[in-house]
């Protein structure tokens, strides 16, 4: 499961109870492009498994995520300086024994939703993106320039005739959803700051973003080779262009792109099926047959489009848009290729990823998306799926 680390409402002992052995965690206190030193890292890493003389051992299994700097992302002459520091921290998460380092390549956001709290059919609260609130905020609440052309003439009307009828505190609640957008943090951006680190990537287009992210790979990636460290990219979230940004990890046809970019074991992939799920042109099952052997981390979460298909909120595990069957049988055929082979890991690390908000739950503080009860009913779901499929394939075997 993932951990925030020493702040996180769910502890270790959480984590351990729910059946895991593997810790998902980032130094978070440490500013993006610093150097992640070997004694911090070790502090982490000791701090997971100081119970593990007594208890059943946790181990730190997957960084998630090693930031990359903005100044990388935008290609600019300083890239080179963020770019040798990001090589060096991998050295050092190798020395310690790391080794699967999670990124992603958003401009500005991680992600955004527009609803942290949504309420479900059992009571339960969920994540939520309706695109005409959305609309709302970068129309009428920031006010970007140009965004006019984003949208059709009626979700510009029907978003305006919706803010008419908001209060002040249901603005404020929109506004901060909206740039909340690092998980993990209860700090959103500034609105008064935000269109200025969107001005800066005005000049940035699709092709741009593209070229700057391969560049990256290219530089980091054949590092992380020869330490034994495997890469992965989170896809974007949600896999589509938002406030003028581009988006360039949303597809099948994205991912080939960057794994042709420097095509070697160590650049991979961070398969989330709730990111990729979200748009029905990608084929989930074929994308970790086409992808199998660069599929070096599993998030496992689904989610459910509403009538506008723009719109979604994050379902049970087993419910929503993603065939979860299909997706977790072709991760067990995977896994036994590698076995057969004799290639890669024969366990991919995996996470249930995006639990609701539920039972005692509801009445605590948690971070949107990683509350310990949701996280731990989809855990036991994918479990008990991933047995049977087990089970069903001895069988024919």
């Amino acid at each position: 499961m993932r951990w925030f680390g020493p702040n996180d409402p769910v502890s270790l002992m959480d984590i351990r109870q729910a059946g895991c052995s593997g810790v998902v965690t980032a130094l978070h206190q440490i500013p993006v492009g610093d150097l992640w030193t070997v004694d911090e890292i070790t502090k982490r890493k000791q701090l997971i498994e100081a119970d593990n003389g007594r208890y059943s051992p946790l181990q730190w299994a997957v960084v998630e995520s090693l930031p990359v700097h903005e100044d990388i992302k935008k290609g600019r002459p300083t890239r080179a300086g963020y770019i040798e520091t990001y090589q060096q921290s991998i050295r050092n998460l190798a020395a310690c024994g790391i080794r699967t380092v999670c990124y992603n390549f958003m401009p500005v956001l991680d992600w955004s939703r527009t609803k942290l709290d949504y309420e479900m059919p059992d009571g339960s609260r969920a994540l939520r993106f309706v695109w005409e609130d959305f609309a709302l905020f970068d129309l009428y609440i920031l006010k970007r320039p140009g965004a006019e052309a984003d949208y059709e003439p009626e979700i510009i009307e029907s978003s305006r005739q919706k803010l008419a009828k908001m209060t002040a505190e249901q603005v404020a609640e929109l506004t901060n959803t909206v740039l909340l957008g690092l998980p993990g943090s209860e700090e959103a951006f500034s609105l008064d700051t935000f269109q200025g680190l969107l001005d800066e990537y005005r000049q940035i287009g699709d092709q741009a973003l593209r070229e700057n992210l391969y560049y990256f790979i290219q530089q980091v990636a054949p590092v992380a080779q020869e330490v034994g460290v495997n890469l992965c990219i989170h896809p974007d979230d949600p896999p589509r262009p938002l406030l003028g940004l581009p988006r360039v990890v949303s597809t099948e046809a994205d991912l080939a792109q960057l794994m042709n970019a420097c095509d070697i074991t160590a650049n991979g992939i961070t398969f989330c099926t709730g990111s990729l799920g979200i748009r029905p042109d990608n084929d989930l099952p074929g994308m970790i047959r086409r992808f199998g052997n660069r599929i070096h981390f599993i998030h496992l979460r689904t989610t459910k489009r509403e009538a506008d298909p723009r719109n979604f909120h994050e379902a049970d595990h087993l419910a929503g848009d993603v065939d979860m069957y299909a997706v977790v049988k072709e991760i067990v055929l995977e896994q036994k290729r590698r076995g057969k082979e004799g290639v890669g890991e024969t366990a991919i690390p995996m996470r249930p990823d995006h639990g609701h908000q539920m039972l005692d739950d509801l009445h605590k503080k948690t971070y949107p998306g990683y509350s310990a009860i949701g996280r731990l009913r989809g855990l036991a779901e994918l479990r008990g799926l991933e047995m049977g499929i087990e089970r069903s394939l001895e069988t024919i075997n």
